[in-house]
């Protein structure tokens, strides 16, 4: 017998590890270096054990090394301000998400001058309300408009906010305002990464050259395989036209003049209805859960075992993402014993040839259209 999942957040079975680079950052060797002198490495070690770093401590010596070097390369004050501030930004985002790591969470991306009577306003926030109900939390730029529509959506207690200190002073919206939540941001680097790092899900809206720039930016990371594939919505209000005019310079100049292969539209779905919108987050984790790297091979971590015949019609349709062997079922392997909570899950494992992410896009889709066992009760 076979059933289908029904869309679920399933913040139970959520990723330990936030890795956003899909095992890139988790797997790559450990490797301290050196300052050049064995005595200052020696006591590098000795501080990190005395300050009793016991997870990763050959990663915490490599970030002492690495600033211990810095002090030695004659870098200016306003490039050492820079590394200093970005890194503290970072691990007071890092610290701020990870009680909440358990939980998917979908980027609302959209203009801030958007005013509350447009339907692209309503539409954000009735996106967000419903994803709540599916186990997705929110996360947006903390700003008004789509922004705050969306954060309004989530409510305080499901959101989250990553605002930006700009010259002309972007306030925080009032459902966020205050929160422990908010996490400020001098830098647009920092921030765009928070955002990427811990999203399952992106929704676009209608806004201006920050909205291009955060979809492009997601777009390009994914088709060059630096960040996890997740699925992408743009939303128009009910009727609207914007991401319509959108994909049709994308396929008239990009496709057309082969910039991007026809395999990289499957990376985002444009609708102006709110179900189709909802349908293809939770549709990407129906049977899709997630994925790493381990060595050459890539692990597809599944909510539910395929049957036989699904994987052999994987083979058949998907070979060309093979660059040998086949696609096995398989358990847990022993390199992803960092994520107990997820260990029971079946597994897809095969070793693949890096060149077309849309097309792993691709296979995600027929993983969540197969088969699957019946569970056992």
């Amino acid at each position: 017998m076979s059933s289908r999942s029904k869309p679920s957040g399933r913040p139970d079975r959520k990723l330990e590890e936030r890795d956003f680079t899909g095992g890139g950052i988790i797997g790559a060797p450990e490797f301290v270096g050196s300052t050049g002198d064995p005595d200052m490495d020696a006591q590098v070690s000795e501080l990190v054990r005395k300050w009793d770093c016991t997870k990763s401590p050959a990663l915490i010596e490599e970030l002492l090394v690495t600033a211990l070097n810095i002090g030695h390369d004659d870098i200016g004050v306003g490039d050492l301000k820079l590394l200093n501030r970005s890194l503290k930004e970072l691990r007071s985002a890092m610290l701020g998400f990870r009680p909440y790591r358990h939980h998917r969470k979908v980027v609302v991306y959209g203009s801030a001058r958007t005013d509350p009577e447009q339907p692209e306003f309503k539409a954000a926030m009735a996106l967000s309300q419903t994803m709540l109900r599916h186990g997705f939390w929110t996360i947006t730029g903390a700003g008004e408009g789509i922004m705050g529509a969306a954060q309004k959506g989530a409510g305080r207690d499901q959101s989250f906010g990553l605002n930006i200190r700009l010259p002309f002073e972007q306030s925080a919206n009032e459902t966020i305002h205050g929160d422990s939540k908010l996490h400020y941001f001098n830098y647009f680097f920092t921030r765009k990464l928070t955002f990427v790092k811990e999203a399952d899900a992106v929704a676009l809206f209608p806004g201006g050259f920050g909205t291009m720039d955060e979809c492009f930016e997601v777009l390009t990371l994914m088709q060059t395989g630096k960040m996890q594939i997740l699925p992408i919505v743009m939303v128009d209000a009910p009727g609207g036209t914007y991401w319509k005019t959108f994909l049709q310079f994308v396929k008239d100049h990009l496709l057309r003049l082969e910039l991007i292969s026809p395999q990289d539209l499957h990376f985002f779905k444009i609708t102006d209805q709110l179900d189709e919108a909802v349908e293809e987050i939770c549709g990407f984790y129906r049977v899709f859960h997630s994925y790493r790297f381990v060595g050459s091979r890539l692990v597809l971590r599944l909510e539910n075992r395929i049957t036989r015949k699904a994987l052999d019609r994987i083979n058949e349709e998907f070979g060309d993402l093979l660059k040998k062997g086949k696609f096995e079922l398989k358990k847990a392997l022993k390199a992803e014993a960092n994520e107990p909570n997820i260990a029971n899950l079946p597994r897809i494992v095969f070793t693949p040839l890096l060149k077309n992410f849309g097309r792993f896009r691709q296979l995600i889709d027929a993983l969540n259209a197969a088969e699957t066992e019946e569970k056992e009760t």
